[in-house]
């Protein structure tokens, strides 16, 4: 039985549908290939997205890039650079020129990568003659083709390129002529490919866990689904959970329902990382309907800025709020030295001065520039005032949303929510409550409620709850490193390294689906530049950078499809979930750091074929704790 990953049957379903031509050399290849010929299509690999890449483990491994050029529609030439760098273009319907991607450099990139990255251990020299990178021209000839590939050729490739650098075109595909396309097949002599060096090569090339997820509908039990499709008879409901009980599911199916129904909808997070993750469930939990309403998330700061921006008394006003802020910034000071001296002013205008305004000027719009619903994730982290600012923007008859988990307070916002405080903010009547953890694997929940009830405050925890009837199919490593300070950086290197050892078919796992998160943005900096150097050649997407403006432009670019393992810290990363996790834990003093370590771990998703937690901590408080897990490393 071929591997084909994903499968056939989940291929309609795929985020990027395969072209006509992906679509017939697919065929071609499943129909000719020999059957131990495994085919991964899109893998995502470290920043590159081959169309597909093959491999049969004792042979080698192919790289395949398809086009479907008419190259009859357009002409295609090539331009030579001061720098002997040579670039594709094509003259469009207008009679201008443009730079093409260049599929013949392209599939040099994928080629080294693999040889040089993704599969270190082939031999040198020889080892790089394991690696076809092929074209696939669907819709051209074959000598327009040569032609176009001739000036990216190096010295000493133009005789053997039909081995190097394979072609297969139009009338070769109809003919099913694998080995143009894969001369592998046909080589003689030793192979420098074995079955260890392809599961190097398989972390990467596995779809990741949340692709797969993408494709599954929404799954909730009776009382979350009670909670998504119903409506309270004020329209006002508030919902606490502990970590992992649905609360951000429920959330979303909410804003399905609604926008399904026609209806304008405004989802708020704290974080704007969480954007992505709610806006993928909603997707998943969407119906469709006859007619559509609209959808927007923002964060609670940004919808101040905007909303006061909506009329020139009220914009007026908010700069003169913002001047001294504006003031600093505006000193071009070091990024250290600029975020120092903004603590000290930011607390009052952000949290007092700017929401009491954005309150005026929402009660000030008219209905139509309102929404329909309000809903509020990770509301722990909001104050009273805040909720109260935003529900000024509901149209009459408006439903609203605020789902929390006090144990995760990790701003120390939780115990502004007072009885008193609630019923000025429209509640009536007790939380809705979600007890129940699905998304903790058994074992990490028995450490969960052990780490609450040591070491969280008994007035804000919730602690989460186990299936009635739960037996533990979940198997998971729960791995404790505790070291000094200065080791945190090489700990948290090394359990990347390792956790790639886990990935594969078996896991179900990609090393995309890899997740560092650290305390300190300094040393989550320290830890991907380091991934990122030799020997390792791993790329993160990660949201560290010394400024705000770069920090806030990489949260907005961050999220868990991205091909590359993540990074981020404790705070960005509250309200998601995966299968791997590094975490570096280096304060262990406040409340609030204590409430951050809680959530960190508690982001560990269970599955049937396993998770992975490794918690890289320098924080001597926490080290009993850590003393209590499977696996305990002291290193300090």
């Amino acid at each position: 039985m071929r591997i084909i990953e994903p499968p056939r049957d989940q291929h309609s379903h795929l985020r990027q549908p395969l072209t006509t031509g992906e679509l017939r050399v697919l065929d071609m290849l499943d129909d000719k290939l020999p059957p131990k010929w495994e085919i991964y299509l899109q893998p995502h690999f470290n920043g590159l997205k081959p169309d597909f890449v093959l491999l049969e483990p004792n042979v080698g491994i192919g790289v395949i890039e398809v086009k479907d050029w008419n190259l009859d529609a357009m002409r295609y030439f090539f331009k030579d650079h001061r720098s002997g760098r040579s670039e594709l273009y094509a003259i469009g319907p207008d009679g201008r020129d443009f730079r093409v991607e260049n599929p013949f450099a392209k599939i040099r990139r994928y080629k080294e990568a693999i040889y040089s990255v993704y599969c270190p251990r082939l031999a040198e020299k020889n080892g790089f003659g394991a690696i076809n990178a092929g074209l696939a021209f669907t819709a051209a000839d074959r000598e327009k083709v040569l032609q176009l590939q001739e000036p990216f050729l190096r010295p000493g490739e133009h005789d053997r390129r039909h081995e190097y650098w394979p072609v297969i075109v139009r009338r070769e595909l109809d003919e099913g002529c694998v080995e143009t396309l894969l001369p592998l097949l046909t080589r003689k002599g030793k192979s420098y490919m074995r079955p260890d060096l392809a599961e190097d090569l398989r972390g990467w090339l596995v779809e990741p866990d949340f692709s797969q997820a993408q494709r599954v509908p929404l799954e909730m039990d009776q009382k979350q689904r009670e909670l998504a499709q119903t409506r309270t008879k004020s329209g006002y409901r508030r919902i606490k959970g502990a970590a992992g009980s649905g609360k951000s599911l429920v959330l979303a199916a909410k804003a399905a329902k609604l926008v399904d129904e026609g209806r304008d909808v405004l989802v708020v997070t704290f974080n704007m990382t969480l954007w992505h993750y709610l806006r993928d469930l909603v997707v998943r939990a969407r119906k469709g309907g006859r007619r559509s309403g609209t959808l927007t998330f923002t964060h609670f700061h940004n919808w101040c800025r905007d909303v006061c921006q909506t009329s020139k008394a009220f914009s007026d006003e908010y700069a003169a709020i913002m001047q001294p802020v504006a003031e600093i910034k505006n000193m071009k000071l070091p990024a250290r030295e600029e975020q120092r001296r903004l603590q000290f002013i930011l607390p009052p205008i952000l949290n007092e001065k700017v929401p009491t305004l954005a309150r005026k000027a929402a009660a000030a719009l008219a209905d139509k520039d309102k929404y329909d619903a309000l809903l509020v994730d990770e509301g722990q982290d909001y104050l009273p005032l805040w909720w109260n600012a935003l529900r000024a923007g509901l149209r009459p008859n408006g439903e609203a949303l605020l789902v929390a988990d006090s144990s995760q307070d990790l701003y120390g916002s939780a115990q502004s929510w007072t009885e008193v405080a609630m019923t000025g903010a429209g509640f009536a009547g007790e939380w809705a409550t979600l007890d129940i953890s699905y998304r903790l694997p058994p074992k990490l929940l028995a450490l969960s409620q052990d780490f609450a009830k040591r070491l969280l405050p008994e007035a804000t925890r919730i602690i989460p709850e186990p299936e009635n009837d739960e037996l533990d199919y979940y198997p998971c490593e729960l791995r404790w490193i505790q070291c000094d300070e200065q080791e945190a950086v090489n700990a948290c290197v090394n359990s990347v390294v390792n956790l790639m050892k886990r990935t594969g078919l078996t896991s179900g796992l990609a090393n995309s689906d890899i997740v560092l998160l650290s305390g300190s943005h300094e040393v989550g900096r320290q830890i991907v530049e380091e991934l990122d150097r030799e020997p390792y050649g791993v790329s993160s997407t990660h949201i560290f950078a010394e400024g705000k403006p770069e920090q806030d432009r990489r949260k907005m670019a961050f999220f868990l499809g991205q091909p590359r393992v993540k990074a981020a810290t404790i705070h960005s990363f509250k309200g998601w979930e995966s299968r791997m996790l590094v975490l570096h834990l280096n304060k262990a003093i406040r409340s609030e750091d204590l409430a951050g370590a809680y959530a960190a771990i508690t982001r560990l998703k269970r599955d049937v074929r396993g998770s992975y937690i490794t918690v890289v901590c320098s924080a001597p408080q926490l080290a009993a704790f850590g003393r209590t897990w499977p696996i305990f490393e002291d290193m300090s």
